[in-house]
This record gives C-alpha cells, sequence and structure tokens, in this order.
C-alpha cells in the first residue's frame, strides 16, 4: 500500500475536499459501490457494530491514557448489547424515518447467534442499532452516526464518557 494517503482529492474548482473512509477503503482495496438498500440487515449491523466500537473506543482512549483492561472496562458498559438497547430505546424517536425502517429490518432480522449476556430482546434491539449505524457508515454519514450516539448515550442517562 502507499506510504500515506491522501485524504483530499481536488475539485473540478480547484478547491479541496475531504474524502469518506468508505471511499477511500473501495479506491484502495478495488471494491464496488453497490446500492446499500441491496445489504442485508446483519450484513449493515456487522458493519454498523465495528463504527460503534471504534467510536466509543476513540472516545475512552481520547479521555485518558490508561491500561488495556481498564480501557476495555470502561468501554464494555457502552458496547453491550443491553447498553445498546438502552441507547435505541431512548433514541427511536429521533430516527427519521429511513432510519427507522433500516432499524426495524435489523431488529427483525434472524441472527445464527446470540450474545451471552444479553436478553433475545436487548439482542434484537442492539442489532438494529448497530443497522442503522452500519447504514449511515456507508452512506457517508458520519455526523449524523456521532449525533445519534452522543444523543443516545445522554438519553439512555449513561455515564458519559
Amino acid at each position: 500500500m502507499e506510504e500515506s494517503i491522501d485524504r483530499e482529492q481536488q475539485t473540478a474548482e480547484g478547491q479541496r475536499e475531504s474524502v469518506s473512509m468508505p471511499s477511500m477503503i473501495r479506491e484502495i482495496f478495488h471494491g464496488k459501490c453497490q446500492d446499500i438498500r441491496s445489504y442485508s440487515p446483519l450484513t449493515l449491523a456487522y458493519i454498523g457494530d465495528a463504527v460503534y466500537d471504534l467510536i466509543i473506543r476513540t472516545a475512552v482512549v481520547e479521555k485518558a491514557n490508561r491500561p488495556a483492561n481498564i480501557l476495555h472496562h470502561i468501554t464494555v458498559k457502552y458496547v453491550s448489547a443491553g447498553a445498546q438497547a438502552r441507547i435505541v430505546t431512548a433514541l427511536q424517536e429521533h430516527f427519521t424515518q429511513e432510519e427507522q425502517t433500516v432499524y426495524q429490518r435489523g431488529k427483525n432480522a434472524k441472527p445464527h447467534t446470540m450474545a451471552k449476556n444479553a436478553s433475545p430482546a436487548d439482542y434484537k434491539k442492539a442489532t438494529g442499532f448497530e443497522a442503522v449505524l452500519g447504514w449511515l457508515y456507508l452512506k457517508d454519514d458520519m455526523e449524523r452516526i456521532l449525533e445519534l450516539v452522543r444523543k443516545g448515550i445522554e438519553a439512555a442517562d449513561i455515564e458519559n464518557l
């Protein structure tokens, strides 16, 4: 791979604009641009889980340089299925119609596994939440993802990061 990746592209007017992470990944790894409406809700949840985890881990690390086991214990409070279920329950009134549709598809999907430490209802809600985050990520709407995560943590009254 190239030593450095230029995260900006030149526009027709000569201005520089940011290039999204999904676009950079697609370009570097020769992926294809696919209509995100064609993705299964579990595929959206798969990528949404990683996006959410990265956001929470970044926020936790930015608070303080701590041993990894302590960082992990703090992170688990936010990324567990139970916490995500509380977040999405508090967030639902803030979802757009499209987000609500993606959430329902994710929540109603039939996963092949269930979390060990979560009720089936919480696991389904968490899967729906992750599907929304995955959908927004693939739409390149990181601003909306961060808004929803922040609002959700606050509304669910989970200890702020």
